[in-house]
């Protein structure tokens, strides 16, 4: 007799889960199903078992398809010897394979741990640590980056990793395709309440950190956001952004789309020439963007000659869209614009899609859920006055209590009664929309991407020619910050070039990397011995 398999609570370690009051509350109102986050995939099937789920050339493969695909792969993981609870870091492109792999895990209660195709070692042997991480998930390679070297890399400095599995040639490694796929044992029962998947932070300080979201507050982050876009079974979304990105995963995004019976379809190359072309050939209806692509794309309806008849919603996060683009984005692409800011740590603002012009253009939208607690404080905690700037504070249903395995940084991200501090600085408009002024973080937001000034200034520490460093965010049209280090250096000064092959060979994620490079004689300070970055930027 084939028992279920049941999950070991290690993976709980380090967790810090709603409190039992408020997560009482959430259940009663509804904004927590009950359902696994597996089952948005499991339900469509059962409801419309031909409609087509994933879009691929010329290849439509249906809900059901993928479905049992997800089925098959749990069961080969789980015979593989992966457990319930066990965390597996997934590091794939912009594929179709991205789909059956992030709900085989689900299903079988294993916990993807969702980084980036522009992570490196530094990042991806910090994450794979501090998950203990018991499986690896890569494409062979993207461009002229060979993961399997990455993978070989972090194998040896993490003991807990066990398997590394691959989309394409696998070397040495385990081939994706052959892990067993016939099998039909009964898959694990999964508890709503528990981790369903870890998400990336920005990196605002240090390393990146843990996001531990439940299968109750995804299903709620992404369908809730799949009703504000009004999404149904005959959207198409593209994936245009990085899958494992909270943005284009369930902003709705894929599990949005997932939800209502619509179509999912990628692509690896965001530029104009290919995105465009996917529009055309799928009728993509929505997708997401951050604010240099959205400039780009308006751009190049001047040149490129592709149909975007269908596309009906571009959604534009990841960074502050600048209102006279804004502006130019609508009717150069002939699509409703909206605004996007929110944090994979939880609280998401949409710009509704009957707001007016001046609002869609001139904010970044306003809470997603009625639950959602927002306060807009000073630097003493105190609220300010309507309409004034302040910090956000945040709680909410979809909005983590805690970083995974991180208390010390805990205890200064989020206050005693729970609300995360986002480092933001916003005005909130009588409508409640909110308009992003900056950040009190010491981040740089490179294209839509987070830059930590104090990961990076370490980096920059280590170099042997260097004894003081300070990473600094200049304006930028087109990525919105270009990222500047500041260096103080003994003897010779180390060019951009260099500087930039030292910091690869550590391991760094090319959007880190600086994109300026400047020396000083000394580093200003402000009156309290920090370093005066308002004066670097000057």
């Amino acid at each position: 007799m084939t028992s279920t398999p049941t999950a070991s609570t290690g993976h709980r370690d380090g967790y810090v889960p709603f409190p039992a009051e408020a997560a009482a509350t959430y259940r009663d109102a509804g904004y927590w199903s009950g359902r696994p986050l597996g089952d948005l995939l499991r339900e469509t099937a059962r409801r419309a078992p031909d409609r087509p789920a994933l879009l691929d050339g010329a290849t439509a493969t249906s809900y059901a398809d993928i479905d049992a695909a997800a089925d098959r792969l749990a069961n080969g993981l789980l015979a593989l010897g992966l457990a319930p609870g066990d965390r597996v870091v997934v590091q794939l492109p912009n594929v179709p394979e991205f789909l059956t792999v992030l709900f085989g895990l689900l299903r079988a209660g294993i916990i993807p741990v969702l980084t980036l195709p522009a992570h490196r070692r530094a990042e991806i042997e910090h994450l794979a640590a501090l998950s203990e991480a018991v499986g690896y998930v890569i494409a062979d390679r993207l461009g002229d980056f060979d993961y399997r070297e990455l993978a070989a890399s972090v194998r040896e400095r993490v003991p807990s990793l066990r398997h590394v599995l691959v989309l394409g040639d696998a070397g040495d490694f385990t081939d994706l395709a052959e892990v067993p796929r016939d099998g039909a044992a009964p898959l694990p029962a999964i508890d709503p309440s528990d981790i369903a998947l870890m998400l990336v932070s920005g990196g605002t300080t240090g390393l990146p950190k843990l996001i531990a979201r439940t299968h109750d507050d995804y299903v709620y982050n992404a369908t809730a956001s799949a009703a504000i876009c009004e999404l149904t079974e005959h959207d198409v979304y593209l994936a245009t952004l990085p899958a494992a990105h909270n943005f284009p995963l369930a902003c709705p995004g894929i599990l949005g789309t997932v939800s209502v019976g619509g179509a999912v379809a990628f692509v690896t190359d965001p530029s104009p020439e290919s995105a465009f072309a996917a529009v055309e050939r799928h009728r993509v209806t929505v997708t997401a963007v951050v604010p240099p692509l959205a400039q780009l794309w308006s751009a190049a309806t001047d040149w490129e000659e592709a149909d975007l008849g269908s596309l009906r919603l571009l959604q534009v996060g990841g960074a502050k869209l600048a209102e006279v683009n804004a502006r130019e984005v609508g009717p150069a692409l002939g699509v409703t614009l909206q605004q996007v800011f929110g944090m994979a740590e939880g609280l998401l603002n949409y710009t509704r899609l009957d707001d007016d012009t001046d609002l869609i253009c001139t904010t970044q939208g306003r809470p997603l859920s009625p639950a959602d607690e927002v306060r807009v404080v000073d630097a003493a905690g105190d609220d300010v006055d309507p309409g004034a700037e302040g910090e956000l504070l945040t709680k909410g249903p979809y909005t983590i209590r805690g970083y995974y395995r991180a208390p010390e940084h805990n205890a200064r991200a989020f206050t005693p009664d729970g609300y995360y501090r986002s480092g933001d600085l916003v005005r909130r408009l009588p409508s409640g929309h909110l308009v992003v002024s900056g950040r009190i973080k010491d981040v740089i937001n490179r294209g839509g991407e987070n830059v930590s000034c104090d990961e990076l200034e370490e980096h920059l520490l280590a170099h042997p020619a260097v004894r003081h460093a300070a990473a600094v965010g200049l304006p930028d049209a087109a990525l919105g910050e270009k990222v500047c280090a500041v260096l103080v250096v003994d003897g010779d000064m180390p060019t951009l070039a260099e500087i930039k092959t030292f910091l690869t060979e550590r391991g760094l994620a090319t959007y880190k990397l600086p994109d300026l490079l400047r020396q000083s004689d000394r580093l200003p300070v402000t009156a309290v011995g920090k370093i005066d970055k308002k004066a670097l930027r000057g």
